[in-house]
């Protein structure tokens, strides 16, 4: 104990919060495989599969987004800091991993998702895998943050975040002039990171949206359904100004739909997240 009062209090609380973080990380990996239709390992390594790996960064990397919005509350103790974060980024690991089977079922509905990434090794699959754990994670750390929130606030708006998510798919399905399911069914990466950026962008978005003090959830949802027309409309906007002003002797859908342009699909997607990232800094 003696030696334990001698630490300061900031490099203890570090200390301790990096010491949480390799927790909810390992725990987060238990969570993946005991829920994952297919060893997890032997596709990394023995059958060195790039899609599995393209989603496992995106689970990841949607895992520590939750863990920062869970940390980067108002300080009460080291040890209730510590409850607090364990608590509720574990929590966001379940609801992360149910996230990755709703939007399999409902966002890439038109295939089996399992099918593409393991038989097939599909990394345009593997890479909407991943947008969609990176935007799952944004919008649980986003429900998670602040004061004033609790459980199930932080429920609600993960269900709403996740039907903003499905209905944006539906909207880019309709205003893409080419079947963003077929293309990636074809292992069109191209496709897949026009659509993976999208995916992104909206939760960057929501995340803006719904972090912060709760005060109502009429506030809430106000401040979100703006930000979130205002951001699919950009995204529209977002295709004519790729396609009409960066690459104006070329015409994006056929770039991306019959030549396969993987730079084209990549340029895109990352646009519109360059354009959400504006969007999260001036609302």
């Amino acid at each position: 104990m003696e030696i334990l009062d001698s630490i300061p209090e900031e490099i203890l609380s570090s200390i301790s919060l990096l010491v949480a973080f390799i927790v909810v990380f390992l725990v987060g990996k238990w969570l993946k495989d005991l829920l994952t239709p297919f060893n997890l390992n032997k596709q990394l390594t023995t059958d060195d599969n790039l899609a599995v790996a393209i989603s496992v960064v995106g689970y990841f990397l949607g895992l520590t987004i939750i863990y920062l919005g869970a940390v980067d509350g108002p300080g009460v103790s080291i040890l209730d800091d510590l409850i607090t974060v364990l608590g509720f980024s574990l929590g966001g690991a379940v609801l992360l991993n149910i996230s990755r089977i709703l939007n399999d079922k409902l966002i890439l509905y038109k295939f089996s998702t399992v099918k593409e990434i393991i038989e097939d090794k599909n990394p345009g699959t593997g890479v909407v895998q991943a947008a969609s754990y990176i935007a799952s994670g944004l919008i649980i750390a986003g429900a998670i943050h602040g004061e004033g929130g609790g459980i199930l606030s932080a429920l609600v708006f993960f269900i709403i975040g996740q039907v903003i998510l499905i209905v944006f798919a539906l909207i880019y399905e309709k205003i893409t002039p080419y079947s963003v399911h077929d293309e990636i069914e074809k292992d069109n990466v191209a496709a897949g990171l026009g659509f993976a950026g999208g995916i992104v962008s909206i939760g960057i978005i929501i995340f803006k949206a719904i972090s912060g003090d709760m005060e109502s959830y009429a506030d809430h949802l106000s401040t979100l359904g703006f930000d979130v027309a205002l951001i699919i409309v950009l995204i529209v906007f977002v295709r004519f100004f790729f396609d009409k002003l960066i690459i104006p002797s070329a015409d994006l859908a056929k770039e991306i739909a019959e030549d396969k342009n993987t730079g084209a699909g990549m340029l895109e997607g990352f646009v519109s997240v360059c354009f959400a990232a504006v969007l999260y800094f001036i609302l």
